[in-house]
């Protein structure tokens, strides 16, 4: 009996329903259908009482996911696909998206698709990309307390009210570098359309084998985005005395105190996405983003009748 997965967002009542929907559906048609909710993909905080959380990567996979499941329809909007992606990641299962959310420019279709999607997707007629995730670990006196595997970026800020921030920034063996800014992002190519771009990173096709560091509002004109090869680890010391947040695709994160380091490579596990239709990165750019859309020009003179 062939097997698949169902992952959604409870809170959201037509997520729900489709999934239930969806189950029914393939169960009929003689599959083996498991079922999660993409909260399992998010990781709480460390808090200055317990500052050891650590949760292993791979104990977030859901019951019944493993390497036997032919894909995982995900139903909900892009917090749900990232949380989705670190859940099944470990087992390498591919993701069909399906949008019930707002922007969905992780989604790859819409709910009202879902009939003949889901033949198209029964008789495998689709196409596997895969996207890099990295791995991000936070270490306390050489113990490992906090880890999670990311999609699009981790953020190292300052708490609301405080200062700015130093940050003592190491990529590979090149030399240390200091920032001084609000926060430091550091950002995949699938993340660099998030927030990334809204402060100031320039937009990285998939595929391209690079990571890049993006300073938030730094206190320094020399302070700008930096694209660096994936293969270089990242090691960031906090050169202040207040303790840091640190969140990862914006749903799991921890604190970061000054004695802490945090380290961020290339993950093991990549992201496998199911592509009904050849991927065409720049059409997703003008639908969802706006970009390349001809310009018009505005007329210099206005007729009145």
């Amino acid at each position: 009996m062939p097997k698949a997965g169902i992952i959604y967002n409870d809170v959201k009542p037509i997520a729900c329903r489709i999934a239930e929907d969806l189950r029914a559906k393939l169960t009929a048609r003689g599959w083996d259908i498991q079922m999660a909710t993409g909260m399992g993909g998010i990781l709480g905080y460390s808090r200055p009482d317990r500052p050891i959380c650590h949760t292993p990567i791979t104990s977030l996979v859901p019951k019944g996911f493993n390497e036997d499941m032919r894909f995982a329809i995900v139903l909900g909007g892009d917090g749900t696909v990232l949380a989705a992606s670190r859940q099944v990641a470990p087992c390498g299962i591919p993701l069909l998206t399906i949008n019930t959310g707002h922007m969905g420019f992780l989604t790859e279709t819409y709910v009202s698709h879902l009939p003949e999607v889901l033949d198209q997707l029964l008789n495998e007629d689709y196409k596997l990309e895969e996207r890099v995730m990295l791995s991000v670990q936070v270490y306390r006196d050489d113990t490992l307390c906090w880890e999670a595997l990311c999609l699009n970026e981790m953020v190292l800020h300052r708490e609301p009210l405080t200062s700015m921030c130093h940050f003592e920034v190491e990529i590979g063996r090149h030399a240390p570098v200091d920032i001084a800014a609000d926060g430091v992002i550091i950002s995949t190519p699938t993340g660099s359309t998030a927030y990334a771009l809204s402060a100031g990173g320039p937009v990285i096709t998939p595929g391209v084998p690079v990571l890049q560091l993006v300073p938030i509002c730094p206190h320094s004109l020399a302070s700008r985005a930096l694209v660096f090869s994936d293969a270089e680890p990242v090691t960031i010391f906090p050169a202040d005395i207040n303790r840091l947040v640190m969140v990862v695709d914006g749903n799991a994160g921890c604190y970061v105190l000054p004695e802490d380091r945090v380290r961020i490579q290339r993950s093991p596990y990549n992201a496998c996405f199911i592509r009904l239709k050849d991927p065409e990165f720049f059409h997703i750019l003008r639908e969802k983003l706006g970009w390349g859309l001809p310009h018009v020009a505005k007329p210099t003179s206005v007729e009145l009748p």
